[in-house]
């Protein structure tokens, strides 16, 4: 009896109530990541690169180039005069190692390695070693905010680690258009936004420090095209920011040039 005046109820209500009336509530569509502006560069100066200079970190200091160049046997710190690309000095590294990014904080020069786990620190001044630390995983780009490190490991989290120690701060994890943003290489820090290499492509992104987002792309391909590079050029990687002119430099592996850029 019960199940015939509970059927007869709610055939009366649906027959009561038309399809218009039923108010059925709507999902909500799901958010969706718009897409990151994508820009290009040109440019605007060249200069002589030493084809031999696996580049791996590439920053300005006081006026002058410092580079870090990897492969096992070839791994060195070099300071480099940015008009003539002469070679103005050459730190070595062990046979076993592979060095890679490069910055500078609190008056030193830190130089990753990649599968080592260890950070060689040299005096910014004189360039002379005077230490070096561990670290776990490995070692692909670093940049500085003059504040606190940020370091690369070639997927798509980033490692804040303070200078004086190189302890890890936090981690930032990259994201493009809602998914992660892997690959990333060499670093650095340009007015406020942490530019990245994206390792075997001609790319560089544009990143929120904060939130981890990356906001724009940068092209690189009209800069050395892959249809003029020499046999033993191999991928863009480095940039290097010069706080003071506001000059963008850029290069890769083995490149017989470096670049001044224009951004548009």
């Amino acid at each position: 009896m019960l199940a015939v005046v509970i059927s007869g109820w709610v055939s009366g209500w649906m027959t009561a109530c038309t399809p218009e009336e039923v108010d059925i509530p709507e999902r909500a569509p799901e958010p969706v990541a718009s897409a990151v502006p994508i820009r290009t560069a040109s440019v605007a100066e060249r200069f002589p690169h030493s084809e031999r200079a696996f580049t791996q970190g590439l920053l300005v200091h006081q006026g002058r180039i410092l580079e870090s160049v990897g492969q096992n046997g070839q791994s060195a710190l070099r300071q480099v005069d940015l008009a003539t690309g002469k070679e103005l000095r050459r730190i070595p590294l062990g046979t076993e190692y592979f060095a890679e990014g490069l910055a500078v904080a609190d008056g030193k020069v830190f130089q990753l390695t990649w599968l080592n786990q260890r950070c060689f620190i040299y005096d910014a001044r004189t360039l002379n070693r005077i230490d070096s630390v561990p670290y776990l995983g490995e070692g692909w780009g670093l940049a500085t905010d003059g504040s606190v490190l940020y370091m690369s490991n070639g997927t798509n989290m980033i490692t804040v680690r303070n200078p004086a120690d190189f302890q890890v701060v936090r981690t930032i994890s990259v994201t493009r258009n809602g998914s992660a943003q892997t690959n990333l290489n060499e670093l650095e820090w340009v007015e406020g936004r942490l530019w990245a290499n994206v390792w075997t492509t001609d790319n560089i992104v544009s990143i929120n420090p904060s939130t981890g987002v990356v906001e724009e792309v940068i092209d690189l391909s009209a800069v050395y095209p892959v249809a003029d590079r020499t046999p033993t050029a191999d991928v863009l990687n480095g940039i290097a920011y010069d706080s003071t002119s506001g000059a963008i430099y850029v290069t890769g592996k083995n490149w017989p040039e470096l670049y001044r850029i224009e951004i548009r």
